[in-house]
């Protein structure tokens, strides 16, 4: 009895989902999709503008509906301000979402499929949280590298993100084990790094002494940001307080398959990927130059 109203409830799941693609494509002929500027035009509105960005992903359209992630659990506080910021429009400050509503051919298999079906079952649900009229940028705008096609593009647009710091001081606001820039290049042309170490899961939950502790410093500096859905929020908090604020996500990463000429998403020694197998799986390091850059840590 109990395998009988399992394969009935499996089917009416399976039907529930075929109309909500139904729905969802019969939507997308009748609603004009979001505005959203391209991957370079995004790189040189940071890099020339001068301005803060924070992004929406998957990760945080689901908690804006009301569901937890693997490493941010759901709160009402968390779900307000991600609707607030996600149609602002503060001086400075930039919106990105993903540029995946209109084309998505540029993407290798596996992410052109993904981002499809998530279109398939969500697109409606997207569109409700977002301001039609608003110019929005593009949130893979951190992913460089892994999930294109083409990757002839990608060298140069590492060296322009590479501009957006260079001869700057910098503070790298990121989880435990994330590591920005350890065992590489990316950041060999900064002035300074400082780093705050954050909670890997439910940063959210120490927002206001992570807000805190990063208003400590200068406004000259540049805040990267490598915090999950918290970044996205502390990014547009950083810069209403006049700090440029990037929510900078898997630069790093990116990075790190470019340098390896990677086909595929793989595991990075000494470095968090929770989207990967044995990617959670991280030693404990003793690099003196990483160590020497913690300035604090909010745990």
């Amino acid at each position: 009895m109990k395998i009988l109203f399992l394969k009935i409830y499996y089917k009416i799941l399976k039907i529930k989902d075929l109309m909500t693609v139904i729905y969802n494509k019969i939507f997308s002929f009748f609603v004009r999709p979001p505005l959203v500027k391209s991957t370079e035009e995004t790189l040189n509105k940071i890099i020339s503008g001068q301005v803060s960005i924070s992004r929406y992903g998957d990760g945080e359209f689901s908690l804006m509906y009301g569901r937890s992630l693997l490493f941010q659990q759901h709160s009402k506080e968390l779900q307000i301000r991600l609707r607030e910021i996600i149609n602002s429009k503060h001086k400075n400050h930039e919106v990105c979402i993903p540029n995946v509503f209109n084309n998505v051919d540029h993407f290798n298999d596996k992410p052109k499929r993904y981002w499809l079906k998530y279109l398939n079952l969500n697109r409606a649900k997207i569109y409700k949280l977002i301001d039609s009229k608003k110019e929005y940028y593009d949130s893979l705008v951190t992913r460089l590298y892994i999930d294109y096609q083409d990757k002839s593009k990608s060298e140069n647009y590492f060296q322009k993100i590479k501009g957006l710091w260079n001869k700057r001081d910098i503070i790298i606001v990121e989880g435990e084990q994330s590591r920005l820039g350890m065992g590489n290049d990316l950041f060999d042309n900064v002035s300074s790094i400082k780093r705050i170490i954050c909670p890997s899961m439910n940063a959210f939950s120490k927002y206001n002494e992570i807000l805190n502790e990063v208003k400590k410093y200068k406004k000259s500096d540049l805040i990267l940001i490598a915090l999950g859905p918290t970044a996205t929020i502390l990014a547009y908090d950083l810069s209403k307080s006049g700090f440029q604020a990037i929510d900078i996500g898997h630069i790093d990463i990116e990075y790190e398959w470019f340098l390896q000429n990677a086909v595929e998403k793989t595991p990075v020694k000494n470095k968090y990927i929770g989207e990967v197998p044995n990617g959670t799986k991280v030693e404990e390091i003793e690099d003196k130059k990483y160590k020497s850059e913690i300035i604090s840590k909010v745990v």
